[in-house]
């Protein structure tokens, strides 16, 4: 009997042991410093959860602005002073923002380059500290410490200084933040020793253009650990000593204070879109009682609860950083505009109220967002796999914004229509989560708005997206437009984008189509489809590439196949020539399928020579006159088109070398060079095409599939969004093995290069078997369904 109970307690010691082992934390993986050159507003907010309001950034040249609204400012790698912490981080949203300084008092930013004059900082990389959820540097001009983090709705700022009897924190409330546009009235006010509201109203040049009776609100309450010695008062460079109020553009506070040698001082701000009492609310709920330490710690936890989801094996340190650094951008994207009692920001500073939900674990919040424009070829895809409840938000967001106005929104910021591109794809987006099961909505308004978005155009909003509908659905393609000295031109006659325009709209309308179908509106289908078969129209079969045509029918003269901007926007007819996910049969047969992989393999041979991009040139546009720009959302369907062809394998060769070469782990070569990683997009591409996990229909088939290619890891754990696991296991991987020579899921063999989506959604194992030559036989019986 003691020989057993010994064995048994040895045994129960074992298995305790066993539980006792943690998994391998994953956000170590994270570099947010990776692609920092150029970078856009929304890019570098280290200090936020995922989806969070509250988005803590260093700024470096924040202040500036940028001419078009939407260019790279905030935060730039080659650029070596901050000049303030920033609370809001959103397409066109961005505010309020704090600087800790000693020495002479100075309340302006000053000048980027040149000797520093206002009270911005110059600092040293080696002393910064950038993870998901929170943010470190050295001040050196100061000897200041500054340290950011969030929790979904309240910022927090640490700031350790050194002694001095003129020790200054800056609450720089009135000026414009990176892509917010002008201030047109701001406030703040110390209600006692240690606390101060406010607000700050911007007018985004996007709004001014999509939305004019529009603006952005900005409502902040915040709690200082220490009250301050005085109180300056200031707007710009006009200061007034022993105030505690300042109103207008330029607006800010000065906190006074004698500091001893460390002396640490804690700013927690609450934030809303809404109100000071919603900020004040959302402040009680989530900081009360929590110090700066303890929303750190919440918020690394958060992330990497959130990152964990994914857990990936084998490969390099290099390609998980690539990897999990996707999907950090991926999870920070959009960020929520609702508060913690559900009000939302409506149009023209209202606040309205989201209803009640009672389905806990798809509970939809309001969401500020960039246009979703080539999104079903990453982000949707990523949300469906393990993140549903996002595209739950996103999806009643629209909706409540078709209720509100009338219209879904093609990128909104607080309600106001800020559309980057006027194709307006959310229609789209909605049918691919209908047809993916998530349906946390009232399903009949979401095929009302969605049909509405492909017929109507009587009174349609300008930021609403299609201004060209009618003439598509009068021509079943969009007439071309000469530009005439105006940049963009599209209204209910045509467009100068016409053959995108065209592409686009088919592709919608087949969306839309099978959303009709499943929800038994046959009559509805039949229409749908037939303007699915809109980009034949502007096929040219003499040779063999998209060209516009007029409304006469006529294909557009001097026509050069090269030049982007003119019938295509933000690229080209040879890119675009293979903008027909909805069809990838009807196109293979069109173009004649060995003129199809001879053409589309030889632009992945010349295109690699440039890095799948615009080669090294630093710039967001760089690529657009390629012949494949893996930069920019037109393309990033394009390289999976060899399973529809009968060459799987070329789909395998050239998906590992754009993740291989594309994507960097620097802050020059990060998303390409400086090349536009729209709030995740081109990270959430990353992830999928790693676990070899893809849609070219962006899963808008009335049945979705999912393609095969050539899973970047030797064994990828995901958790689905269904809370099945999904076990995706490669044998013989390596940089050289990058073909499929075999695969099984859950142990029966797959001859395909494609499941349904539903199969693979049951969980359980996806094993293949990788080899360094292409097996030509395997997946190439049964090429996906181009169902029409």
């Amino acid at each position: 009997m003691k020989v057993k109970l010994n064995s048994g307690i040895a045994l129960m010691a074992l298995m305790l042991a066993g539980c006792s082992i943690k998994r391998e934390g994953v956000s170590k993986y994270v570099d947010p410093n990776i692609g920092t050159a150029h970078s856009r507003w929304f890019f570098y907010t280290p200090a936020a959860v995922p989806y969070g309001m509250a988005k803590l950034a260093p700024s470096t040249n924040g202040h500036y602005g940028n001419a078009s609204g939407w260019e790279a400012v905030g935060y730039d790698t080659r650029q070596n002073s901050i000049e303030g912490f920033v609370h809001f981080h959103e397409w066109q949203v961005g505010g309020i923002s704090y600087m800790p300084t000693t020495g002479e008092l100075r309340t302006t930013p000053g000048d980027l380059d040149g000797t520093v004059s206002g009270y911005r900082s110059k600092f040293d990389r080696k002393n910064q500290v950038a993870v998901p959820g929170y943010y470190k540097v050295l001040l050196d001009n100061y000897g200041i410490t500054a340290e950011l983090t969030a929790t979904r709705r309240v910022g927090f700022q640490r700031y350790i200084f050194p002694k001095n009897d003129q020790s200054h924190i800056i609450l720089d409330i009135g000026n414009k933040q990176g892509e917010s546009g002008e201030t047109t009235d701001a406030s703040i006010k110390m209600l006692d020793g240690t606390h101060f509201e406010g607000y700050v109203i911007t007018y985004p040049q996007y709004v001014r253009i999509y939305d004019p009776e529009g603006k952005v609100a900005m409502f902040f309450y915040g709690e200082i650990s220490k009250k301050p010695e005085t109180v300056t008062a200031f707007n710009g460079n006009k200061t007034q000593d022993n105030t505690t109020t300042a109103i207008g553009k330029g607006a800010g506070l000065v906190l006074n204070y004698k500091t001893a040698a460390n002396e640490t001082i804690e700013v927690k701000t609450g934030l809303s879109y809404t109100s000071i009492a919603n900020a004040k609310e959302n402040f009680t709920v989530e900081a009360t009682g929590l110090s700066f330490e303890q929303a750190k710690k919440k918020a690394q936890q958060t992330w990497e609860e959130q990152l964990g989801k994914i857990t990936v094996e084998g490969a390099d340190v290099q390609s998980k950083t690539k990897f999990y650094t996707g999907l950090f951008h991926a999870l920070l994207g959009r960020g929520i505009a609702s508060d913690v009692n559900g009000a939302y920001p409506k149009h023209g500073g209202l606040t309205g109220q989201l209803p009640a939900q009672t389905d806990k674990n798809l509970k939809a919040e309001f969401i500020n967002s960039d246009a979703i424009w080539g999104g079903f070829w990453n982000i949707t895809q990523l949300w469906s796999l393990s993140y549903p409840e996002w595209y739950g938000s996103f999806v009643n967001t629209q909706l409540q914004l078709y209720k509100d106005k009338g219209w879904f929104g093609d990128g909104i910021a607080n309600s106001e229509y800020v559309s980057g591109v006027g194709t307006n794809f959310v229609g789209l987006a909605v049918a691919g989560a209908y047809n993916s099961g998530i349906r946390n909505y009232d399903v009949n308004l979401a095929y009302e708005a969605v049909k509405a978005n492909e017929l109507n155009y009587n009174n349609r909003a300008v930021g609403s997206g299609k201004m060209d509908t009618k003439a598509f659905l009068e021509h079943g393609f969009v007439p071309f437009l000469d530009q005439t000295g105006r940049d963009f031109v599209t209204d209910s006659t045509g467009s100068n984008f016409s053959g995108s325009h065209t592409l686009e709209y088919s592709y919608s309308a087949f969306a839309s189509a099978q959303m009709a179908k499943a929800m038994g509106k046959t009559e509805d289908y039949d229409k749908f489809i037939k303007y699915s078969n809109g980009w034949r129209q502007i096929f040219n079969p003499q040779n063999k590439l998209m060209q516009p045509k007029r409304a006469n029918g006529s294909f557009i003269e001097k026509f050069d196949p090269y030049q982007p901007w003119r019938g295509f926007q933000e690229g080209n007819a040879v890119q675009y020539t293979f903008y027909v996910p909805q069809n990838p049969a009807g196109l293979i047969e069109a173009i004649g399928k060995d003129n199809f992989n001879k053409r589309l393999d030889s632009i992945f041979t010349v295109s690699e020579k440039l890095g799948f991009g615009g080669g090294k040139t630093i710039d967001a546009f760089a690529g657009i006159n390629s012949i494949y720009n893996h930069g920019n959302q037109p393309n990033l369907h394009i390289s999976w088109l060899f399973n529809f062809s009968g060459k799987p394998w070329l789909t395998q060769k050239w998906t590992r070398l754009i993740g291989q070469e594309f994507y960097g782990t620097e802050p020059i070569h990060g998303y390409g060079y400086g090349q536009d990683e729209d709030q995740g997009q081109l990270g959430s591409w990353y992830v999928m095409n790693a676990l070899g996990l893809f849609d070219v229909k962006g899963l808008t088939d009335l049945r979705p599939i999912i393609e095969l290619g050539s899973p970047l890891f030797d064994k990828a754990t995901i958790t689905l969004g269904n809370r099945q696991t999904l076990t995706i296991e490669t044998k013989n991987n390596s940089e050289d093995n990058v073909y499929v020579q075999s695969a099984a899921f859950n142990g029966k063999s797959l001859d395909n290069c494609w499941l349904y989506r539903d199969e693979l959604m049951k969980g359980g194992k996806l094993t293949l078997i990788m080899g360094s030559q292409p097996n030509t036989n395997w997946g190439t019986k049964t090429p996906p369904p181009s169902a029409q």
